[in-house]
C-alpha cells in the first residue's frame, strides 16, 4: 500500500521544480533538504555525501558543492522522490 505523503506549500513548490521539464537550474540545495527531511531521517556523512533513511531504505548521494543542484542532483532527488510516492502525477492531483 503506498503511502500518502502531506506536502507544506513551500514542499510542494520545491517538489514541482524538481519535475520540471526542462530542468530548473537554480533549485536550492537547503530547500530540498526540508523536503527530503519532511519524510525521511537524513545526515550529512564524513565524505560530503548526503545520506537519507525513509522507513528501512538508505538513499546515499553525494552533497552538491554550492547552494544549487545541478543536473545529476536533480535526477537523483527526483528517482527518491518517486520511490517515497511524490509524483508529478500526485503534485497535479491526478
Amino acid at each position: 500500500m503506498e503511502k500518502q505523503l502531506k506536502l507544506d506549500s513551500h514542499h510542494r513548490v520545491t517538489a514541482e521544480r524538481v519535475f520540471r521539464h526542462p530542468t530548473s537550474h537554480n533549485i536550492q540545495w537547503h530547500d530540498v533538504l526540508s523536503l527530503l527531511e519532511s519524510f525521511g531521517e537524513g545526515r550529512e556523512t564524513t565524505k560530503g555525501s548526503y545520506e537519507l533513511k525513509v522507513d528501512e531504505t538508505v538513499h546515499l548521494f553525494a552533497a552538491p558543492l554550492g547552494r544549487d543542484l545541478n543536473d545529476r542532483h536533480v535526477v537523483e532527488v527526483r528517482k527518491i522522490l518517486r520511490q517515497v510516492g511524490i509524483t508529478p502525477e500526485a503534485l497535479n492531483g491526478a
